[in-house]
């Protein structure tokens, strides 16, 4: 696979140092300042706003790098929506998982209505090309109506007790949701979001159904795809 690696011309630290701080701020609930500290400690004197400025340079582009890599999802798609807080109010976080748990999408609306539900279906269609067999949601009313409308030819199962998948995958954005004290609006959300789904799941692997040599061997092969992203792998 031909890797397009962002490009680090101009910058002042190189590859390891930057891919690094993003690792760290997309990996663990930090702020920006605490990842700071954490460079520091090894040497590495930088500012808390350069470690912004590369989050929100390269961290889509590590995303991207990583979307293009995944291998395609099942054909058995979770959906579940959440509250977020933006800027002081409700929003709404909708997510899919295929049946492996891999994040198929994210999308940040103000409403939780039919027309948010059919624009994250068309989202979906739009960036994966291809259709489910299957769709799994909970008992929301506005998944059945964007059902109906985008994709009739799928089947749907709508049940509070079969979406565990999707509310699970919710959980490292909650955390993270706490440690940012949440979102500014909604686009920051949205931007944030999309990255931080692709960026966080690459670096947590299932543990709880690995053994510690899995695991072990699991981490080294997922560092290893983490290097060729940020283009450390081939700066050595």
């Amino acid at each position: 696979m031909v890797v397009d690696t962002p490009s680090y011309k101009g910058y002042r630290f190189p590859a390891e140092v930057i891919g690094h701080a993003v690792w760290l701020y997309h990996r663990f609930p930090l702020s920006f300042r605490e990842v700071e500290e954490l460079l520091f400690e090894r040497g590495i004197t930088v500012s808390y706003e350069s470690v912004r400025a590369w989050c929100a340079a390269f961290g889509p582009a590590y995303a991207r790098q990583l979307r293009r890599r995944q291998a395609r999802p099942g054909d058995k798609w979770h959906m579940d929506e959440v509250f977020i807080k933006v800027n002081g109010q409700m929003r709404y976080l909708w997510r899919a998982v295929d049946q492996d748990g891999n994040v198929l999408d994210i999308l940040v609306t103000n409403k939780r209505d039919a027309a948010a539900a059919k624009r994250f279906f068309r989202k979906l269609l739009k960036d994966l090309e291809y259709v489910p067999r299957v769709i799994v949601t909970d008992k929301l009313r506005s998944y059945g109506a964007a059902h109906r409308q985008v994709m009739p030819s799928v089947e749907h199962r709508s049940s509070k007790y079969l979406n565990n998948r999707a509310e699970n995958s919710h959980q490292p954005t909650r955390q993270r949701e706490k440690a940012m004290k949440n979102f500014r609006s909604t686009g920051a959300a949205q931007r944030f979001l999309a990255t931080f789904s692709r960026i966080s799941p690459l670096l947590r692997p299932r543990r709880h159904l690995l053994t510690a040599s899995d695991y072990r061997t699991e981490m080294t092969e997922r560092f290893h795809t983490w290097k060729t992203v940020t283009g450390m792998a081939t700066t050595g």
